[in-house]
């Protein structure tokens, strides 16, 4: 759990845009783009999540997928999410409605994947800032749907580069404005990159246990 007592967010902090969306998208997919990626064996495991490269892949493609599509809606439903036929192909395998042809290889899964999140970034561009969308955790707004995907991106693409063998980093002033958009009993004096990785399970802070259950906030703050 966070610690609200020692961690307020920066009051002067830059909202998340859609911009910071469409970056952190770029972003992710140069990284998958790499010839040493596009050479991996996406049938490895990632890291936390315990699915294979490819099925993390088509996980995150279906979180901006489905982000954006819950933006879509004039009138959203209030307690539940839009009702596309979601599937599992197998015990233990992540429920999704986007699915990628496995012939298409590395190179297909990654197209996927920046399509989708080229669908996210242009409904959290477009949607008026009173739009609400869905979500378990809270439901957001086109600024926190934007952060959601970017928390997505970023954890992911971590996952991704450990079953990958890659090297990755997300940039600092986008994590931190995610980070007090989303987890705002998060620590602000540690480095934002390792904190987001802490606030999603997957690394350590000093003087903080590692988190093994964890949640954010995406409600609207105004």
């Amino acid at each position: 759990m966070f610690d609200h007592d020692h961690a307020e967010p920066a009051g002067d902090m830059a909202p998340v845009t859609a911009e910071d969306l469409a970056e952190g998208v770029r972003l992710v997919v140069a990284l998958l783009r790499r010839p040493v990626a596009l050479a991996a064996d996406w049938g490895r495991p990632a890291g936390s999540p315990g699915w294979s490269c490819w099925e993390t892949a088509e996980h995150l493609a279906d979180d901006l997928f489905s982000y954006g599509a819950q933006l879509g809606p004039q009138t959203p439903p209030a307690d539940t999410h839009v009702p596309f036929v979601w599937r599992r192909e197998a015990p233990g395998r992540p429920a999704n409605v986007i699915f990628a042809e496995r012939g298409s290889g590395p190179q297909g899964i990654v197209q996927v994947l920046e399509s989708c999140g080229a669908l996210h970034v242009a409904m959290v561009r477009t949607a008026s800032p009173q739009a609400r969308a869905f979500h378990v955790f809270g439901t957001t707004d086109p600024e926190g749907s934007a952060a959601m995907g970017l928390v997505e991106l970023f954890a992911h693409a971590e996952d991704l580069a450990q079953g990958l063998g890659l090297d990755w980093r997300a940039p600092a002033p986008v994590c931190a404005r995610v980070l007090t958009r989303l987890f705002p009993g998060a620590p602000t004096d540690t480095d934002p990159w390792a904190t987001l990785l802490w606030a999603t399970g997957r690394g350590e802070l000093p003087g903080r246990q590692r988190l093994t259950e964890w949640r954010w906030d995406s409600t609207p703050r105004t």
